[in-house]
């Protein structure tokens, strides 16, 4: 937990700009940013599926490539 005590004769502006930097500088804003968006890892099953999906694409490509008009 981070604590930040006023100062004798400091001012808010200069209170709030201390905080924000032992803010910053402890990291805690990348922690929590980074479980905000942090992703799911995909299941066995999906990587199977993605893997045969992008199987069948290619061959499709590749078939139609070889159906192209010559240039």
């Amino acid at each position: 937990m981070l604590q930040v005590r006023k100062k004798e004769r400091e001012s808010p502006q200069n209170l709030v700009h201390r905080f924000t930097r032992v803010v910053r500088q402890s990291g805690v804003l990348l922690q929590v940013r980074g479980k905000q968006f942090h992703k799911r890892t995909k299941s066995d099953l999906a990587k199977k599926r993605s893997a045969l999906r992008r199987v069948v694409l290619r061959k499709e490509r590749a078939i139609a490539e070889k159906m192209a008009k010559p240039k």
